[in-house]
């Protein structure tokens, strides 16, 4: 029965690659995520850019794009 487990467990990660779509999602998400940061440092602390641009551009890269580039899988 262990035998079964574990090889149930190697066919789930087996069909777990990335294409370039995904790389690509994942690269956006970076980006998103630098800006956000970037915004967040280079506007003063009770700006509207500090306190409400920067976490909507976080957690677009955070909560949607990373998860997304994850979860995406092409139809082939």
């Amino acid at each position: 029965m262990n035998r079964k487990k574990s090889v149930k467990n190697l066919n789930l990660f087996e069909n777990w690659t990335f294409s370039k779509i995904n790389y690509l999602i994942f690269s956006v998400a970076l980006l998103f995520i630098i800006a956000g940061y970037l915004f967040m440092a280079t506007g003063s602390v009770n700006s509207v850019q500090s306190l409400t641009i920067a976490p909507i551009i976080l957690l677009i890269g955070y909560l949607v794009l990373i998860p997304l580039a994850l979860i995406y899988k092409s139809r082939r």
